[in-house]
């Protein structure tokens, strides 16, 4: 049956309703001839009418298709098609008259009304039984999708009956929160406690919920739907009133703060004044140029006017990002943006970049960075981080760089993990070179952690809120020093231009900040309320799923915590302790042979060995 109505085409259809409303013109005069008080029987009635039934067969034949009355799909045959169906009907009774008169039938005036009221009749209830033929032919054809829906309210009635004529799903029952709705027949659906929704799902075979409780918050449809897809069921949410009407688009463009909304403190943008000198007209190469610090770098750089930003990046994506944005602002400036695509770590490719474009300031801020992922792949991490900063800072010395510049961590004072001991390293190395090549400024600045940066925790926390939640914190033990990037970036390029040699750089971060607070902030900054003991009918809870790998509970910015004052109020420079010349040969041939070996443990023996304050995390240990 259903490969049969798929067969028929479009004007094969309108050509089968022609024929089942011009059927029943005959139908509707013989019901006609039956209910009204004639002298002869309805049969011997409909017989003497014969001769004037083939013309007013073509009358309604034309009627009809002029209307457009077969054109009309079952499924849309709505009050408008009705209302000219009650059109066609009387019309039809009207030649009907005319016709009996011609042919002097000599029936009662109130014979045509009878007949125009039935023929109505008879032709609104065959396209209802048509429909509902048609309906059930698909329904066994195709398998239904029995659903659940979540919410018994106006919106949840409507979208009941609404699927009532959908083809593949099969509304099943309500389920409500509402006490004075369960037990009720809504839309001819059972309302039902969501406490028996398994019940319902392993009795019903229900397969889908529909959420239709728009107006709910956000966190809470997630913390409804989180709880459903435990039960193996897919959820699927229905549009609000604002999304269906378009203005939704409104609601859209609406932005979480930004990141600095949530420094406990007044950030310091200011200008770089005359710190710009240093890098005015040369030539700067910019490594990690795609990175949030990169990309700022660069952009704060153009405001000083160089000749040359080369951008190194070994990401291509990053790197065609940062690259676009930079073409545009740069755009009636005679600044030049040369964007290379590469890894620090290869010494051939570094040399001839360095030569070829005469390079006078490397500010090196390429780094494996995030710390369980480097604890999780220490090779790599040492690689990138330690080696890439000796090939960068060596051929820098060897082209006659002016400035070299690291863009260091406060991960790297008595680390817990690789990636903060990687950044000793790194440091440790670039005070050597200080110290054996005068002719280039080798200096490194160390900072806390940078408010909305890639992979940062406000960004990571504004993520979580707006897919309902929960906020994930490590430990409420767990402080971290903050600061935006461009505040971060502007006194890099500060400290940059006032060192001498050889110094360690630290920025004044300010008091550190508990997470837990930033996390309660970022949620309510959203409009929402923490669920906690408290507040057991909040919107958004916060998870604590324990340290990761190599995590410290509080950082630290320098090893001794003396601390000299600069000409800026934010910047101040470290007395530390540096290995010789021997003793970093010696780390680094160490760590090249852990390398050659891939042997993680050998390499982590070395930083033991040399690292001050490195001390192994017991989730470090485990992923050894």
């Amino acid at each position: 049956m259903l490969k049969l109505i798929h067969a028929l085409s479009r004007s094969q259809k309108v050509y089968v309703l022609l024929a089942v409303d011009l059927a029943l013109i005959p139908a509707a005069l013989l019901f006609t001839y039956s209910v009204q008080s004639l002298p002869n029987s309805a049969y011997d009635t409909l017989i003497q009418t014969l001769p004037v039934l083939p013309y007013l067969m073509l009358i309604g034949a034309g009627l009809s298709m002029w209307l457009g009355i077969p054109h009309i799909q079952l499924k849309a045959y709505e009050h408008h098609a009705v209302g000219l169906t009650a059109i066609f009907a009387m019309l039809l009774a009207g030649a009907s008259a005319l016709l009996s008169g011609f042919a002097g039938l000599n029936l009662p005036a109130g014979t045509h009304v009878i007949f125009g009221i039935g023929y109505f009749l008879f032709s609104v209830a065959s396209r209802a039984v048509l429909y509902q033929i048609v309906t059930a032919v698909y329904r066994r054809a195709q398998p239904r999708c029995r659903v659940l829906i979540y919410g018994a309210g106006t919106t949840g009635t409507q979208l009941a009956q609404a699927l009532r004529a959908h083809d593949s799903i099969d509304p099943v029952a309500f389920v409500d929160d509402n006490t004075s709705l369960q037990g009720l027949l809504l839309a001819g659906l059972p309302v039902y406690p969501p406490a028996r929704i398994a019940e319902l799902v392993r009795d019903r075979d229900i397969k889908r919920v529909l959420l239709a409780m728009p107006s709910l918050s956000q966190p809470k449809q997630a913390q409804i739907a989180r709880r459903l897809q435990k039960m193996r069921l897919e959820v699927q949410a229905l549009p609000s009133f604002a999304q269906l009407i378009g203005e939704e688009a409104l609601i859209d463009k609406l932005t979480p703060l930004q990141a600095q909304y949530f420094l406990p403190r007044k950030s310091t943008d200011g200008n770089l004044g005359d710190a710009c000198s240093s890098y005015e007209g040369r030539t700067v190469l910019v490594s990690g140029a795609g990175g949030s610090i990169g990309s700022e770098l660069c952009r704060q750089l153009l405001g000083c006017r160089p000749t040359r930003i080369i951008l190194y990046e070994l990401s291509e994506l990053a790197l065609y990002t940062v690259h676009q944005e930079l073409a545009q602002l740069i755009e009636g400036t005679k600044i030049e943006i040369v964007p290379v695509l590469g890894s620090v770590t290869d010494p051939r490719q570094v040399r001839q970049i360095l030569a070829q474009h005469k390079v006078q300031v490397v500010l090196h801020a390429a780094a494996y960075k995030h710390v369980p992922l480097v604890e999780a792949n220490p090779l790599a991490g040492l690689t990138n981080n330690v080696f890439g900063t000796q090939t960068l800072a060596r051929a820098a010395a060897e082209s006659g760089v002016e400035r070299f510049i690291l863009i260091s961590s406060d991960k790297a004072v008595r680390p817990t993990n690789v990636m903060g001991a990687s950044k000793r390293l790194a440091e440790l190395v670039v005070q050597d070179l200080a110290t054996r090549h005068p002719n280039t400024i080798f200096t490194m600045v160390r900072f806390g952690n940078v408010l909305g940066s890639s992979g940062s925790v406000v960004p990571l926390f504004q993520e979580q809120v707006s897919r309902g939640g929960p906020v994930t914190v490590t430990d409420p033990r767990v402080k971290r020093f903050f600061m935006t990037i461009r505040e971060a970036v502007q006194l890099v390029l500060k400290a940059g231009s006032e060192a001498r040699g050889g110094e360690v750089f630290v920025l004044d971060m300010g008091k550190s900040v508990p997470i837990m607070q930033l996390a309660r902030q970022v949620i309510e900054s959203a409009g929402y309320t923490v669920r906690d003991a408290a507040n057991p009918e909040g919107d958004i809870e916060i998870d604590i799923i324990g340290l990761r790998p190599g995590e410290k509970l509080e950082e630290e910015l320098t090893l001794s915590g003396d601390l000299i004052g600069t000409r800026y109020q934010k910047i101040f420079c470290a007395r530390e302790e540096a290995l010789s010349e021997i003793e970093v040969a010696s780390v680094l041939r160490g760590l090249r042979e852990a390398l050659a070996a891939s042997d993680p443990e050998a390499a982590r023996a070395i930083i033991i060995r040399w690292v001050e304050g490195y001390s192994q995390s017991k989730a470090g240990r485990k992923t050894s």
